[in-house]
């Protein structure tokens, strides 16, 4: 294996123009801007990104800033947009459908970002959730979906009704080995491999993990086996920056894969690094 994939393609990072979390860190103007993410992909030779906007934090506006940054870098950086999260006054409420063509109409995002509660409340199977789903086909987008895996059984029908939608879901697909209902976890994503319009981000081990600061996770390596078993290279690596920053390194983020999950075959790695999301991108990247 060469230390540098052809094509590296990050699918989970963010770019915010004010730091959204606590603790305060001394530099909340300039830790997280877009120049500080182009930074990190040309010192360890990414080629593009998929930034997941998210309006939390102070950057009510951030849909905005990302789709200025994708703006000032054609072809290297591509916008999930965030639409309808939970955090927002319209999550789950009617008129989901013109919501996201205006949201499109505004921004032309590649795809849309949809951050979830924890618990399912249907919206899936509801008239409202297939109206995104129709609106997301009709305009060629990737749905990017930060979920619990109680939402997967009932993901399954959507996926199933809207099969020419890529869903990536975010961080290791949820899971958390730590927690004692993770069988139950293994089994609602298992199902979900089955279809072949899943794809899953390799993002946000420490998520997963009951030692978030214990790089490189060992406790973890049996999850992306079984993610690696079940969905092979529908996997996308992602860093997560900059919110990994307190806890691994950008490059680490790569580390990951190409040092620590041996079983992962060259081939397979070289496309779970970036040639996956590379062919979702030359398929519905619409913003070079």
């Amino acid at each position: 294996m060469t230390d540098l994939e052809p094509t590296v393609v990050d699918s989970h990072c963010h770019v915010w123009q004010r730091w959204p979390y606590e603790p305060p860190v001394p530099d909340p103007l300039d830790r997280a801007v877009a120049a500080q993410l182009i930074y990190e992909m040309d010192a360890h030779g990414v080629s593009a990104a998929t930034i997941v906007s998210a309006n939390i934090g102070g950057n009510d506006d951030n849909n905005a800033y990302v789709a200025e940054a994708v703006a000032d870098h054609p072809g290297r950086l591509f916008q999930l947009a965030d639409f309808d999260s939970h955090w927002s006054s319209t999550y789950h409420v009617a008129g989901a459908a013109r919501r996201l063509s205006d949201l499109c109409d505004q921004l032309e995002p590649v795809g849309i970002t949809h951050y979830l509660q924890r618990e399912d409340d249907g919206w899936f199977t509801s008239d409202e959730g297939a109206s995104v789903f129709e609106v997301a086909t009709e305009r060629g987008l990737l749905v990017s979906l930060a979920a619990s895996w109680r939402w997967y059984r009932s993901l399954l029908s959507v996926s199933d009704r809207f099969p020419a939608v890529p869903i990536v879901l975010h961080h290791l697909g949820g899971l958390r080995p730590h927690e004692l209902d993770y069988p139950e976890q293994l089994e609602a994503l298992r199902q979900l491999a089955a279809r072949p319009n899943l794809f899953v981000k390799v993002s946000g081990w420490r998520y997963a993990s009951s030692s978030p600061h214990e790089y490189p996770y060992p406790d973890v390596i049996d999850t992306l086996r079984f993610l690696y078993e079940s969905f092979g290279t529908r996997l996308c690596w992602g860093s997560n920056y900059p919110v990994e920053r307190p806890f691994t390194t950008y490059q680490q983020t790569m580390n990951l894969l190409r040092r620590h999950a041996d079983f992962i075959t060259d081939a397979d790695r070289s496309l779970i690094l970036g040639g996956t999301m590379a062919q979702l991108l030359a398929r519905y990247g619409t913003n070079e």
